[in-house]
């Protein structure tokens, strides 16, 4: 194979890469920096580090490199720029749909937000992996992989966090 073809190669395996994982990415990102355009950013810049990695040193396990690039890269941009306000979920479920959800769904609406509510008072580290378990539906072994945390430590960080979340339901439904 000649240079010309190995580099139309590696462009493919990014496009395929790009295709399969971009909006779950920005989403996740999205989680860390509040920021839309900085999530688009940032997921950008993990699709051109990409670009310069051999596909066969990712192979395997892709999707655990890309998560641990955005979510280092997202920390980083997090730590300089700590002093930004930070967007709520309602205000982002507005941006995103510009109009108002219709009353059938305002049920549902306001159980999603007082869930999400629940979720963001749990500790960050528990936020995160109940959100890359449920929301991105990766594996432990994934989650594991991209936080840099032992299997069991994420088990035990889901089954802590979705206990606490249990545990204020009925406090929650009595309202």
């Amino acid at each position: 194979m000649n240079r010309t073809d190995l580099h139309r190669e590696d462009s493919n395996f990014v496009a395929r890469a790009l295709h399969k994982h971009e909006a779950a990415l920005i989403h996740y990102v999205y989680r860390m920096t509040h920021d839309l355009e900085q999530s688009r950013d940032i997921v950008q810049d993990a699709f051109l580090k990409l670009l310069h990695e051999d596909p066969n040193a990712v192979e395997g396990y892709l999707t655990e490199w890309l998560y641990r690039v955005c979510r280092n890269r997202a920390l980083d941009v997090r730590k300089k720029e700590s002093r930004m306000q930070q967007a709520s979920e309602m205000e982002l479920d507005t941006k995103q749909s510009g109009a108002p959800s219709p009353v059938e769904q305002l049920q549902q609406l306001e159980s999603a937000n007082a869930a999400m509510e629940m979720l963001n008072q749990l500790p960050a580290n528990q936020q995160e992996v109940i959100r890359l378990k449920f929301q991105q539906g990766l594996s432990y072994k994934q989650i594991s992989s991209i936080t840099q945390l032992s299997i069991s430590n994420v088990g035990f960080l889901i089954h802590t966090g979705i206990k606490a979340l249990k545990q204020k339901l009925p406090s929650e439904a009595n309202i």
